[in-house]
């Protein structure tokens, strides 16, 4: 189940909030997880049994770390084998016929592969409770000592499947004592609405462009160009749509989750860039495996070994595929350039550094989205004039001007122009006492509008199911 879907916003999503909100305080974070469990054993009931397992482990060792608290080898012992838990989970689900095809490769052996089902939202929630366990060592949160609230935390259904990669520590307080308010609500319903809106309306209709140029035969230049363009404003609204859906729903339930993207295509540098893009992973790694490995108070080359894997980790938390890790090591490179090389005379011209930044990531995301390196290479060779392809063709100018409307809506939509000019508007009090009425109108008119895409059964994919 996806939230871009009929039965999720009039079936499954007025259900859980009705039970919700009747229930009492002390059962509300049960029936938080019954219905997580619910939501998330939708399509394949199997994987609930991944789920259970690290949740019931992140609970038992969390409680044993806690309890040794004062004997380092003892809880680092059981700090070590929840993390191998958990690890080894995601590894066996996601990267073990990655690990079969390089070693049969090598080796020249034919070992079968285990073709594993990649159980949705794994990678999110491992790392949700890699982050318990290590904060429970580090002393930094108390373990949780009902199970039930600690699976609330884990299986949570607004952020399990997308993120935002929401800490214990972020949330520990609220999953004991939250308050709901009418002014709350709203906001999430807000907030919900508009994600909702990026998703169907932009990303979905991208995503159709992108598809009809990975089935065509008649490429160009510019249709290359037209696809990496489309491809980049496609992931950032399918992606920033759907962690403001989670965040709504999270207001919604009485949860703060944090900030996932703030426009950070507007970025003048890879290092900004990553500052405003997945913004929750950046800080994950960046608080549990660059800092721990001593960031940048270290010797320069053990500064660039501690650069690179994280990058390299970026990268293959992604996806099981050489192009993910080349993905993420390409960006290794850019960050350790600008740091060493050219980050302070970039900043001179902020056009030049814009342009800068939007090249090098719209490339990366061709990276991204490839099929193999050699279909990676081949379609950037491409945008630059290599492998004889015409410079137009007659399907691009077509596409070109049937997408030119949304492109240009999504370009605009992905900076904070309209953000800015409402808050202008709506700092004299005529301007908002017009927000004010327009605005309950204009939500339901997205979200009428959403619901009629989707009762036509539109183009509707989400990408980060594949992570």
């Amino acid at each position: 189940m996806v939230f871009s879907s009929i039965p999720f916003l009039y079936y499954f999503l007025p259900a859980v909030i009705a039970a919700y909100f009747i229930s009492p305080k002390r059962l509300k974070n049960a029936m938080l997880l019954v219905f997580s469990l619910i939501f998330y054993a939708w399509g394949e009931p199997r994987f609930v049994v991944f789920m259970l397992i690290s949740i019931a482990q992140g609970y038992l060792l969390g409680l044993l770390i806690e309890k040794f608290r004062e004997k380092p080898k003892l809880r680092r012992v059981f700090t070590l084998l929840s993390c191998a838990i958990s690890v080894g989970l995601l590894i066996w689900c996601k990267y073990a016929d990655f690990f079969i095809k390089n070693f049969n490769a090598l080796t020249g052996l034919s070992l079968p592969l285990l073709n594993i089902a990649l159980p949705i939202g794994i990678s999110f929630y491992t790392f949700q409770i890699l982050s318990y366990t290590i904060d429970v060592a580090r002393g930094s949160v108390s373990a949780q000592k009902n199970p039930i609230t600690l699976g609330a935390y884990v299986a949570m259904f607004p952020q399990l499947i997308a993120g935002p990669i929401v800490r214990y520590s972020d949330i520990a307080d609220q999953l004991s004592g939250r308050t709901h308010s009418l002014e709350k609500t709203a906001a999430g319903a807000r907030r919900f609405v508009i994600g909702l809106a990026k998703k169907v309306l932009i990303a979905n209709q991208l995503g159709e462009l992108i598809a009809a140029f990975k089935a065509t035969g008649d490429g160009s230049t510019l249709y290359m160009w037209l696809y990496a363009v489309a491809y980049a404003i496609h992931i950032y609204f399918d992606f920033s749509g759907y962690s403001d859906m989670a965040i709504g729903l999270g207001k919604i339930f009485g949860f703060d989750f944090p900030e996932n993207f703030n426009y950070p295509f507007i970025s003048k540098s890879a290092t900004e860039f990553w500052r405003r893009w997945h913004i929750t992973l950046g800080s994950w790694f960046r608080d549990y495996v660059y800092i721990p490995m001593g960031g940048n108070r270290v010797p320069k080359p053990r500064w660039l070994l501690n650069i690179f894997t994280v990058w390299f980790l970026t990268g293959f938390w992604h996806g099981a595929d050489w192009t993910f890790i080349l993905w993420g090591l390409f960006f290794a490179v850019l960050l350790v350039a600008e740091k060493t090389l050219y980050l302070k005379r970039l900043e001179k011209s902020k056009v030049l550094a814009h342009v800068y930044t939007l090249l090098f990531v719209t490339l990366s995301f061709v990276l991204f989205d490839s099929p193999s390196v050699g279909a990676a290479a081949k379609n950037i060779g491409a945008m630059f004039g290599a492998g004889g392809l015409p410079p137009i063709s007659a399907e691009a100018v077509y596409n070109l001007r049937s997408y030119a409307a949304i492109l240009i809506i999504g370009a605009v939509g992905s900076t904070p122009l309209l953000k800015n000019a409402l808050g202008k508007i709506s700092e004299k009090p005529l301007g908002k006492k017009l927000l004010n009425i327009c605005e309950p109108i204009a939500l339901l008119a997205l979200l009428a509008l959403c619901t009629g895409y989707l009762v036509d059964g539109s183009f509707n994919p989400f990408l980060y199911f594949r992570f």
